[in-house]
């Protein structure tokens, strides 16, 4: 998709350098991905604190299963 989008100079600059992309677009990729899944991890974090996950076994029926 092509875009127009109006960013400061300082922000684009600062993004390639953390980056270490070799263009623009390359740089806004990485930038994006990353606060995309970001936001996936804290969404799961919120999840899990509402929803704790529950085992129905202990470490001992695992070490056991891995005996066999």
């Amino acid at each position: 998709m092509k875009i127009t989008a109006i960013i400061e100079d300082r922000m684009i600059e600062e993004l390639i350098k953390e980056t270490g992309a070799k263009t623009i677009t390359d740089g806004l990729k990485v930038a994006i991905k990353d606060y995309l899944s970001k936001r996936k991890i804290q969404h799961l974090s919120s999840k899990l604190v509402n929803e704790p996950l529950e085992f129905s076994y202990g470490a001992d029926h695992l070490r056991e299963q891995n005996r066999e």
